[in-house]
């Protein structure tokens, strides 16, 4: 398994309880009663890889909100096109765990103003489409980044492209730590701030669109040119609400 191990994934120093909830979602809840099912990515594969610092961070914010992280270890994962037919124990499972998610969350270094190639590999690992199933439409995800020096936006941003891309609802929050190597104690723990701050706002508002969203999936990402590449029939249009809210604005307009 290329799962890290989540170490002392109760405690959060940085995080002041008396102002978080448990359970952020619960009141939106109407579909699955599982705990939204969370992948995440990051970018480097440094010993001490603060973007993996920030993703185990996230991942303790996921368990206190009532999620189930996973957190993929990418350091045997091949470049694309490397092995013939992706015929890779690694590349398999991160496929399995992407089609396992209801969400995700990518954090990338920002590398020459941009993202690195091991996150990049990650992302061009997950095909749209994959015998029929898909592992990545209709997820939810957050981007976040770190670097080394004064705060960007260039790595969220490209990850904000490439999760529209991948068909994926991206959440309007993001993080972007700045500075990094002073955010983080000996003992690689992030130290309270607001940039530890917007990384909670983050993970909760991820937390709600996932539980919001996963009951729709079917419904969101349902395409006239899928239906029409498929050939097979159209929904019961009793039970279509968008076929509904057009005939209803169709007759509105003839009246």
């Amino acid at each position: 398994m290329r799962l890290r191990t989540l170490t002392d994934p109760d405690y959060l120093p940085a995080l002041d309880t008396r102002f978080a909830y448990d359970r952020p979602a619960n009141v939106l809840a109407t579909g699955p009663s599982h705990p939204p099912r969370i992948l995440l990515l990051y970018g480097s594969l440094r010993a001490h890889s603060y973007s993996r610092l920030v993703v185990e961070e996230a991942a303790r914010l996921l368990r206190v909100f009532g999620a189930e992280p996973r957190i993929f270890d990418p350091s045997d994962l091949p470049l694309p096109d490397q092995v013939k037919g992706d015929d890779h124990p690694a590349v398999q499972e991160l496929r399995e765990l992407s089609m396992w998610s209801e969400g995700q969350i990518w954090c990338s270094p920002e590398r020459h103003g941009q993202i690195t190639g091991v996150m990049k590999t990650q992302i061009d690992h997950l095909p749209l489409s994959m015998g029929g199933m898909r592992p990545t439409q209709g997820r939810t995800l957050a981007v976040m980044q770190v670097s080394g020096g004064s705060q960007s936006f260039n790595a969220v941003n490209t990850l904000r492209l490439l999760g529209r891309w991948m068909r994926m609802v991206t959440i309007p929050n993001q993080s972007s730590v700045a500075k990094a190597f002073m955010e983080f104690d000996k003992d690689g723990r992030m130290k309270p701030s607001s940039y530890y701050d917007r990384i909670v706002d983050v993970v909760e508002e991820l937390v709600r669109f996932t539980v919001l969203t996963r009951p729709h999936t079917a419904t969101l990402t349902d395409r006239y040119s899928e239906r029409k590449a498929a050939g097979g029939p159209l929904p019961d249009a009793a039970n279509d609400l968008s076929a509904i809210a057009t005939a209803h604005q169709m007759k509105g307009a003839r009246a």
